[in-house]
């Protein structure tokens, strides 16, 4: 009797983000803020610095969390070592947050992208260009970031038999 096949390897299901998928969701978050811009600008309330003053802080929340991780997961002298399932949730946000960002990224472009085109025609697209400016850099920031946490959620490879 032959022995039952072996179970195959489970691949991981938390992969490292794609900047690809990224720049995808964001070309196509642009396009239909441009196209919806286009067609709902005057109905649409002023912009204001809450998105982007929100998008700002989730960044630097992420990369005081990206620098405390990266030291714990290195030992490095006078951190406290890293708890296994807070490195898995912070992987997690890290991958939600350059996504979400991602989408924002494309929108702020798109909404931008339209008001440069407007403002010489609208008062109103004049007055919303620094506050979409700002989405935009405050939502880049945050992709940057979030794949700044992910990458430092990554456990280090071992070391070489010969070093140790």
């Amino acid at each position: 009797m032959t022995p039952p096949p072996s179970p195959p390897t489970p691949t991981p299901r938390l992969t490292p983000t794609r900047p690809g998928s990224l720049a995808l969701v964001a070309l196509v978050a642009c396009v239909a803020a441009w196209a919806m811009a286009n067609r709902f600008y005057g109905d649409l309330p002023t912009f204001t610095w809450f998105p982007a003053l929100t998008l700002a802080l989730l960044a630097i929340f992420e990369l005081i969390v990206a620098r405390a991780t990266k030291a714990r997961i290195d030992r490095q002298e006078g951190a406290a070592p890293v708890e296994p399932l807070a490195v898995a949730r912070f992987a997690a946000l890290a991958k939600a947050s350059s996504l979400g960002g991602a989408l924002f990224v494309g929108l702020y472009a798109g909404l931008l992208l339209f008001l440069l085109g407007e403002r010489d025609r609208l008062a109103a697209a004049a007055d919303d260009l620094p506050e979409c400016a700002g989405g935009l850099v405050a939502a880049a920031l945050l992709v940057g970031a979030a794949l700044w946490l992910e990458r430092s959620c990554r456990i280090p490879d071992p070391p070489d038999d010969e070093e140790s």
